[in-house]
């Protein structure tokens, strides 16, 4: 299996499956960005984490963990649905555009994966099993899922131009 994730003969489908997770959280992000019950008071936010809790009327919590749960409950209780909201917003759209371009990559989708944990620890299913696993499946394929990207640009370009950007030669052997 690691054979398969590394080979750069495969970089094109890791490419093609990091832009369609890419497409997924900008997409996501742009359907919330005009919504101001997501930019500028945080109600949608502050309903999802109401839900989870259980703190709805004839709700129960969907959170399964009592340290999490205790965790959405502080946010809750303490307001900061406000500005939570909107770091979920950027934060999605950000990573959309970040995987699209294959730009901090290894980054970008460590906070994919980030993003849909915590929301399956919230108590909601959705797509976010499968992006997860994607987002995953693309960390482990490593340089191979930026092979056709930014990243892969950048590297090159600071692997050939170590000395001129500042980093010492290496020291000569005697």
């Amino acid at each position: 299996m690691r054979t398969i994730l590394r080979d750069k003969r495969f970089s094109i489908v890791w490419t093609l499956l990091r832009i369609w997770l890419g497409w997924q959280w900008l997409e996501a992000g742009l359907h919330k960005f005009p919504d101001p019950k997501w930019m500028q008071t945080g109600e949608a936010l502050k309903g999802f984490w109401a839900k989870a809790v259980g703190a709805l009327p004839n709700t129960t919590p969907a959170i399964k963990y009592g340290w999490y749960e205790a965790f959405i409950r502080s946010l809750l209780n303490g307001g900061h649905y406000t500005w939570f909201a909107k770091l979920v917003v950027i934060g999605e759209i950000l990573t959309g555009i970040a995987l699209i371009l294959g730009a901090a990559t290894v980054f970008s989708l460590f906070i994919s994966a980030f993003m849909n944990l915590n929301f399956m620890l919230a108590g909601s299913a959705s797509t976010n099993p499968v992006l997860y696993t994607v987002a995953i499946l693309l960390l482990l394929a490593g340089s191979s899922a930026y092979y056709y990207g930014i990243d892969r640009l950048v590297l090159n370009y600071w692997q050939r131009n170590k000395e001129k950007l500042g980093e010492p030669a290496a020291a000569h052997k005697s």
